[in-house]
């Protein structure tokens, strides 16, 4: 069953409505906070299904590692969503070279700084040498 979402005009609470195909527009929406009729429907996130080729695809786009050499913030952000596309835990080492990269060290400053870090695969790969 689809579900709706809502914002009430008067106590300015959003909530989430579950109507068949048939009940929506036919159907009273009361909010589930104050119990009033005056609600807006409101859109909620669209999601678009890609195949893990074509997710895979995007990622490795050479637009989106443009200037990643000189900004590791941008380094971290595409490791973090490439990480969560693979859908796999990486681990804790990998977590800390992301955070360590996005307070804005460098790649081998996070290797000196974490000497016993097994830049040959023990977090799926090497860190990126710049």
């Amino acid at each position: 069953m689809p579900s709706y979402e809502y914002r009430c005009k008067d106590c300015k609470q959003r909530f989430e409505v579950y109507l068949s195909y048939d009940e929506y527009g036919k159907h009273e929406v009361r909010c589930v906070n104050c119990n009033s009729l005056d609600v807006q429907r409101t859109i909620g996130r669209i999601r678009i299904a890609q195949s893990e080729e074509s997710r895979m695809e995007n990622l490795a786009d050479p637009t989106n590692l443009a200037g990643l050499e000189d900004d590791p913030k941008a380094l971290a952000r595409m490791m973090r969503q490439m990480g969560s596309e693979m859908g796999e835990d990486l681990g804790p080492e990998y977590d800390e070279v992301l955070d360590r990269l996005e307070s804005g060290q460098s790649p081998e400053e996070i290797e000196s700084a974490m000497p016993d870090l097994d830049t040959e695969g023990g977090m799926g790969g090497d860190i990126p040498d710049f």
